[in-house]
């Protein structure tokens, strides 16, 4: 899952990018709210961390205008204060939830899955297809009760994949949830992780099926 930091604490933003690759997801980071509204304008994300204060524009201010254009990508802001004031305004201008700094890191990151649960499924806590699980808590995979050991993109793949479960994904999508914006999209990569993919799969029932020109898909051996 691909996620759009919006903070100008270079030092923090930093930190906040380490912590949330760790965990498996991809990231982007810019400083400002002009270049963030830019970016929102061509490309998703699962989930935008935006802080509140901003040079110029605020995050405030920026999210009313993706709410006032459709755009209802769930947003954690993160404000300085804890205050009822910011909390009204947090979700006055449409926030999804918010985190006051400083904050732990145990915190951020469950604050973000619990948004990213809400945002993929209201009803199931798990995926499944053929033997493979995918936990929503955890954003795990498991295969026959034991964890799938991924490495970030492999993971980022597979989870595009099975929240696709039984359609087509082009490559064009699996690279916007792959790659960052600092990265240089490669289609051939595309092709290496899914071909680590299949060998990790090779005792599931889980398959992943090449559509030549359109993309992948992944379904059970016996569909």
């Amino acid at each position: 899952m691909k996620l759009l930091l919006v903070e100008d604490n270079a030092e923090l933003a930093h930190w906040i990018v380490k912590l949330l690759r760790a965990e498996n997801f991809v990231m982007d980071s810019v400083p400002d709210a002009e270049r963030a509204e830019a970016i929102l304008a061509n490309q998703s994300y699962d989930v935008v961390l935006l802080d509140m204060r901003l040079p110029a524009m605020s995050g405030k201010d920026l999210l009313t205008r993706l709410r006032r254009r459709g755009d209802n990508v769930p947003v954690l802001m993160l404000t300085a204060h804890g205050s009822i004031d910011d909390k009204v305004d947090c979700f006055g201008a449409g926030a999804d939830d918010y985190v006051v700094k400083p904050f732990d890191a145990r915190e951020l990151v469950a604050r973000i899955k619990a948004l990213v649960r809400r945002q993929c499924s209201e009803r199931h806590v798990s995926l499944v297809c053929g033997d493979l699980h995918y936990q929503f808590n955890s954003r795990e995979f498991r295969h026959n009760d034991a964890p799938l050991p991924l490495r970030r993109r492999e993971h980022a793949i597979l989870e595009t994949l099975m929240l696709r479960h039984g359609k087509t994904v082009s490559k064009a999508t699996l690279m916007e949830n792959v790659f960052s914006l600092d990265d240089e999209p490669s289609v051939d990569a595309i092709d290496v992780y899914i071909h680590r993919l299949r060998k990790h799969l090779s005792a599931s029932t889980a398959q992943i099926m090449t559509l030549r020109g359109l993309g992948y898909i992944l379904r059970t051996r016996d569909a």
